[in-house]
Order: structure tokens, then sequence, then C-alpha cells
């Protein structure tokens, strides 16, 4: 039998975890403008982010009545197409950053 003797002066170090850091989250939001029609902007939230037409009636509303909604939060870049892609379509769509990370 081996018996194996550690000295306590020489113990390993312990764990030290590693904290990612998660990457800022990005906020998707489209202005009210006195252009689109309130049905158009329920299409495009529908073919755009894949929303049934309860949620994407929502945030039409929202963004009618408060004069801006959060459509989309996430990573950075699918934030930027996501913008793109309503400015494609004719939203007033701006990216910002998510301050209550």
């Amino acid at each position: 039998m081996i018996v194996v003797q550690t000295d306590p002066r020489f113990s390993p170090a312990p764990a030290v975890a590693t904290q990612q850091q998660q990457a800022p989250a990005w906020r998707v939001v489209v202005l009210n403008d006195p252009v689109n029609l309130m049905s158009y902007v329920v299409m495009v939230f529908k073919k755009v982010f894949g929303y049934d037409e309860s949620r994407a009636r929502r945030h039409m509303l929202e963004v009618h009545e408060q004069g801006r909604s959060v459509v989309w939060t996430g990573e950075r870049e699918r934030a930027e197409a996501y913008v793109f892609t309503l400015q494609q379509w004719h939203l007033t769509a701006v990216l910002e950053a998510n301050e209550a990370r």
C-alpha cells in the first residue's frame, strides 16, 4: 500500500471561476411615422420577425400610441440586420444599447 502525504503548505490553488461577460444586448426600436398604415406595419412585423397576428398588432399599437416599440432584443449583428431590413420595408427603425443589462 502506498500512502502519499501532502504538505498543507503546498496544496493546489483553488479553481478560479472565470466569468464570461455577456455581450451587451441591443434593442431594435421601431418609431412612429405618419406614412405607414397600421395594417402594413402589422404585416411587416409578421414577415420580418415571424410574429403572430396578436403580437404584431400589440407592437404596432405601442408604436402608434407611445411613439416607439422595442420589437427585438439580442446580439448586435442580428439587431443591425433587423434594423436594416425594417428600413428596407420603409419603417423608421433604430438600434439602441440595452441599458438594463
